[in-house]
């Protein structure tokens, strides 16, 4: 007999890196998706896949907060996990870090089914900033990694179909405002993990929706996937078919075999069970599958060159195994959206557990070896009447609490008189930052701020939006509706609602700051620079602190301001703000190398390249980006140094 299903507590001791405060400027910039495909393909690809590509893309980040206050310096660190464990799998999972599944042993073999990161390190992949890697997440909202990636979850103890205990995870999608549950269920004596997972929305529109579940596993594997054809799309951003498994003479399941970072969206054949699978050379590793809802099936490599391997070092220790990504999504593609109907929601079953069976030999063959083990050992009617097992639970409320996730929910719940079974968003889960809007829902009116700090986060939403045009015409009120209108993508009201509120705002810079913006996005770069440059000196006339949050506003102020200054080539004024910086803040890595482009600016290239001859670490990196490379290409002929090789394309040449 197997031992009963449990779920219990532990604190793990992590290498690990302080998330530090969020940015407390609004993201009115569109943000840089690396992953946004090259417009004059689209002719080139399916009609059905076209549409969804083109499916109400994402304007802004709003109203999530950008997470780019993180460092390098890893220490010790307690790290919260729940774990659910019966005789078969040990599921370790992090409800305060995105409810990531971080680790799946199969105890009989002591085998790790997943690539499990030794640390956590945040670098800057998330659609906004913070993100680690390693293990199962869950992402939801929009193309690229949720903001949800460091975040907490809501999780509950709840009863399973069979009576034994079963996890639940969720929370408030804020980018979509869609509320999503993930159900981790450990049949007793099974080798597999369930996860039930359903998204819903609430509203009275439909709403695009976005899911891949992508798991981390070690890159030394063959990738088993029912496919002969896949979506080849890498940072080129150009969506192309290729063969499956050899293109251009490279068998490409084998994910070191790639040379370059690259997704490949595999075309699963209509009809065929659904599931993709990593095994080493022994032919041992993890398979994932599920019911057919969940369509797409991905491989992500980083590849072979140095720019690959040096984002493999960079988020995680030196000398720890490399690894890949397969992933499972709604749609064919990542690239793609599907549509939500109003007030319903799609649901499904993944399943997750162990595969034994050889790798190697002819693609039909390996496929086809794989798809009988896989048959014997959880068969596909299983995994349909384990979704059907799971649906009358998905309601059930949670017998006991386990960990907290935000208050955005409750808030949401509160405004709208939301029934959400299975999900409950009580009001006391409701803090400081829901405060001043559940008291614009009660009173008509937002409060005023507090006086040393900066505005706090906007709600965009319509509703929300509404509500503030309604509200006392207050400085503070004025900007948080400026926000929510350039946000609905009323640029010119939001300028006439920022401009209105300057003339009687006590603290300027928060204003001056949004109409800089503006004016970049509308092409005047100078009077850009000029608001930046003004901004900056208000915040800094405020010279106070609370805990961070005056320190994170003057380095996110003053790294735009710097950028925006040097761009209309007033060198003085970017030196002006570089010297009222603090310390701790030009000391980041960040500020290292807006120092070198200042310096170069100057006139001074031996000092620029003096900086980088010094070494510095881009804490807030992005995926894709290549300023260190282009910025070091301005000063020497010499090789890129290998510590500052990120370049994830081929040369256009």
């Amino acid at each position: 007999m197997g031992s009963v299903t449990r779920i219990r507590h532990e604190v793990l001791t992590l290498p690990a890196a302080e998330l530090g405060p969020d940015n407390p400027l609004p993201p009115l910039r569109p943000p840089d998706e690396v992953h946004r495909i090259n417009g004059h393909h689209l002719p080139d690809l399916p009609r059905d896949m076209a549409r969804q590509l083109g499916a109400d893309p994402l304007r802004s980040l709003l109203p999530a907060a950008v997470r780019d206050g993180y460092g390098r310096t890893r220490e010790p660190r307690p790290v919260d996990a729940l774990v659910l464990e019966n005789d078969r799998l040990r599921a370790t999972v992090l409800p305060g870090l995105g409810g990531r599944i971080a680790s799946l042993v199969h105890l009989p073999t002591g085998r790790e089914l997943l690539y499990r990161n030794p640390v956590f390190q945040p670098a800057a992949f998330a659609l906004n900033g913070a993100w680690y890697s390693g293990g199962i997440e869950w992402n939801i909202g929009a193309t690229g990694h949720t903001t949800l990636s460091c975040a907490p979850l809501h999780a509950a103890r709840v009863t399973a179909p069979d009576g034994t205990e079963m996890l639940r995870l969720w929370e408030w999608e804020r980018l979509r405002d869609l509320p999503f549950q993930v159900d981790l269920w450990l049949p007793d004596g099974s080798d597999f993990l369930y996860a039930g997972v359903r998204v819903r929305n609430p509203h009275e529109r439909p709403v695009p929706a976005y899911w891949w579940s992508n798991t981390a596993v070690p890159e030394d594997r063959r990738i088993l996937v029912p496919a002969e054809e896949a979506w080849q799309f890498g940072y080129e951003r150009r969506l192309h078919r290729v063969p499956v498994p050899s293109s251009d003479g490279i068998d490409r399941t084998h994910p070191l075999n790639s040379p370059y970072a690259a997704d490949y969206f595999y075309e699963i054949p209509d009809g065929r069970r659904r599931w993709i699978a990593a095994l080493d050379t022994d032919g041992h590793g993890l398979v994932q599958t599920s019911t057919e809802v969940l369509r797409g099936r991905k491989l992500f490599v980083w590849g072979s060159r140095p720019g690959g391997r040096r984002w493999q070092e960079w988020l995680t220790e030196p000398g720890t195994g490399g690894y890949c990504e397969i992933q499972a999504g709604l749609a064919r593609t990542q690239l793609e959206h599907v549509r939500l109907e109003p007030e319903s929601e799609v649901s499904w079953l993944e399943a997750y557990g162990p595969l034994d069976t050889p790798p190697s030999g002819e693609w039909p063959d390996a496929v086809g070896r794989a798809e009988q083990r896989l048959a014997a050992v959880l068969p596909p009617g299983r995994v349909e009447e384990a979704y059907a097992a799971w649906q009358p639970y998905a309601d059930t409320e949670p017998a006991a609490v386990l960990a907290v996730g935000s208050g955005w929910g409750a808030l949401e719940v509160l405004r709208a008189g939301l029934k959400l079974p299975g999900t409950p968003f009580p009001e006391s889960t409701l803090g400081d930052a829901q405060a001043p809007w559940r008291e614009l829902l009660r009173t008509g009116s937002l409060p005023r701020p507090h006086p040393d700090r900066p505005p706090g986060p906007t709600l965009v939403a319509r509703p929300w939006r509404d509500m503030l045009e309604t509200a006392p015409a207050t400085p503070h009120t004025e900007y948080h509706l400026g926000v929510a209108q350039w946000h609905a993508g009323d640029r010119a009201q939001a300028v006439r609602s920022w401009e209105r509120a300057l003339h009687r705002a006590s603290e300027p810079w928060p204003l001056l700051r949004c109409l800089a913006v503006a004016d970049q996005e509308s092409g005047h770069h100078e009077r850009a620079a000029e608001r930046y440059a003004d901004a900056f000196r208000d915040l800094c006339r405020q010279g106070h602190d609370d805990g961070g949050t005056w320190t994170a506003a003057l380095a996110a102020l003053g790294r735009e301001a710097l950028e925006a200054l040097l761009r209309a080539r007033r060198t003085a004024d970017a030196r002006a703000v570089w010297e009222r910086l603090p310390g701790t803040v030009r000391r980041r890595g960040r500020f290292r190398l807006l120092l070198a482009r200042l310096l170069l600016a100057e006139g001074r290239p031996a000092d620029a390249r003096a900086v980088f001859d010094a070494g510095f670490e881009v804490a807030d990196l992005r995926e894709g980006a290549e300023d260190i490379g282009r910025l070091w290409e301005r000063l020497t002929d010499e090789p890129l140094p290998a510590r500052y090789d990120f370049r994830m394309r081929p040369d256009p040449g």
